[in-house]
This record gives C-alpha cells, sequence and structure tokens, in this order.
C-alpha cells in the first residue's frame, strides 16, 4: 500500500508514521511533505499509485485544501488534525477519516480498516451502487401529502431539510423552519427519498444533505451535525452508520 504522509511538524509525522506501520508494516511511504508548496510540487511530479493519504489539515504556509486547488487528487484521505471546525470541508473531499490529535492507536487502526472495506474493491463496490441507484431512481417520490385537518396539502420533497420522529409521530421540518406531522413512517421514507440527497442519520432522524450547517468528531467514531433549522435535541450519526454517512458525504463532493 502507497502512502504519502502530509505534516509540518517532523516529531507529530515520524509518530504517525510508527503508528501506521505497526497497524500495516507492508505500507510503502512515498513521500512525506511539510507545506502546501512541497505537496504541490511532489503531486506535480509524482508517477506512481498513491493508495491512501494522511494529511494534517494546517501546515506551516496555509490549509492543505490549498492543495486542492492547484492539483487534482481522487486518493482517499485520513485527515490528521488538532482542530475539529474543518470536519464539513473535508468530508465533501475524498476523506475516509478525520482523527483529532493526539491521535488514538484504535482511532487510526479503525480509519485504516474503513479504507480497506471502501477502497479495496472499490471499482465492483461503484458498479453496484449505480446498478441499485438506476433503480431507486425509478421509485423516487417528488411530493408528500400532508393533512390539515379536511385540508389536504402537497409539500414538494426538495423544501424538506429533516423527518425525525417524536413520541412515534414522523414530523417533516421544511427548509423555511416550518414542522409538519406527516403519516409515512421513517422506514417508507427511506424507500421513497433521493438517497443521494438525504441519508438515515439513525433510528430517529432522515436528513438532507444541504440541512447540515456543522459537523464534529464523537466518541466511539461517530459525528454530531448541527442542522438549520436548529433542533432542540442532539444529532448523532449512530455507530453503526458513520462509515455509511461517510460514504454517502463523498458522493456530494
Amino acid at each position: 500500500m502507497n502512502i504519502v504522509v502530509i505534516e509540518d511538524e517532523v516529531i507529530a509525522a515520524e509518530r504517525l508514521l510508527l503508528a501506521i506501520k505497526k497497524i500495516e508494516p507492508s505500507v510503502n511511504l512515498l513521500a512525506q511533505p511539510d507545506s502546501v508548496k512541497s505537496s504541490i510540487d511532489f503531486f506535480h511530479s509524482n508517477t506512481e499509485k498513491i493508495d491512501l493519504m494522511f494529511l494534517d489539515i494546517q501546515l506551516s504556509d496555509g490549509l492543505s485544501f490549498d492543495i486542492f486547488q492547484k492539483v487534482n487528487i481522487n486518493c482517499p484521505i485520513i485527515f490528521t488534525t488538532a482542530y475539529d471546525q474543518y470536519a464539513i470541508k473535508a468530508f465533501k473531499l475524498t476523506s475516509i477519516d478525520y482523527l483529532l490529535k493526539p491521535i488514538k492507536k484504535e482511532e487510526l487502526s479503525d480509519a485504516i480498516n474503513k479504507f480497506k472495506l471502501h477502497y479495496d474493491n472499490s471499482q465492483n463496490i461503484n458498479t453496484k451502487v449505480s446498478q441499485v441507484q438506476d433503480i431507486i431512481s425509478k421509485s423516487l417520490q417528488k411530493r408528500i401529502v400532508v393533512k390539515y385537518g379536511h385540508t389536504i396539502k402537497a409539500i414538494d420533497i426538495s423544501d424538506a431539510a429533516y423527518f425525525y420522529t417524536r413520541q412515534k409521530v414522523t414530523f417533516m421540518t421544511l427548509k423555511n423552519k416550518e414542522e409538519l406531522p406527516i403519516d409515512e413512517n421513517l422506514d417508507e421514507l427511506e424507500k421513497i427519498l433521493d438517497p443521494k440527497e438525504f441519508f438515515r442519520i439513525n433510528r430517529q432522524c432522515i436528513i438532507c444533505f444541504d440541512a447540515i450547517e456543522n459537523m464534529y468528531t464523537y466518541t466511539k467514531s461517530r459525528v454530531k451535525l448541527v442542522l438549520k433549522p436548529a433542533i432542540d435535541e442532539e444529532i448523532i450519526v449512530s455507530t453503526d452508520r458513520s462509515s455509511e454517512f461517510k460514504v454517502w458525504l463523498l458522493g456530494k463532493s
């Protein structure tokens, strides 16, 4: 496995590489740039395939996001940083995970395992996903019927920010902050919503990509979300859906 480690602190880079080799002894380090400029120079001259990149965000001469404005990088990325405010921007790139320093061995191992799971057979996976999406798209629904007493109204699904359940009642929150009870439960909604735009993050909530205002790393590799419009409860991507959620985010890059 060919890797690149981009880190401006020499000691941090050496520790990270040592930890990676303990998990994957066969890794081959192609380069270890320490700045935006040296990273761009490397990608312009490199001819070898990069399987995985470990990327710090704040480098000595700027943010590593600046690299992507100069070169086209398609390899998966594991971000390693001391700051959590860049999570949503990171996940819009080909990001597998977002590890906060000091990096824990278990979290690093989990991130590398996610890489193996989602990218080792990515070509076959992408083909299957494409086939499934073609089938799903034929049954997608554009509107949801809402009842107000004796009045019936059809609401465009594109106006929905998220769906959630509370005391066994399903609600649809619109982008204009309006909240409406609906007849469909979340299981039924999953079958009619566009999977490119909506994702079920846990048993109680389905969100639209555009409703994500910010994201933060949470315990056990989970992700905490801040939604718009705001909701008066914690919104956490469940552990069993976290990996799939991050892959879903990649589809919006």
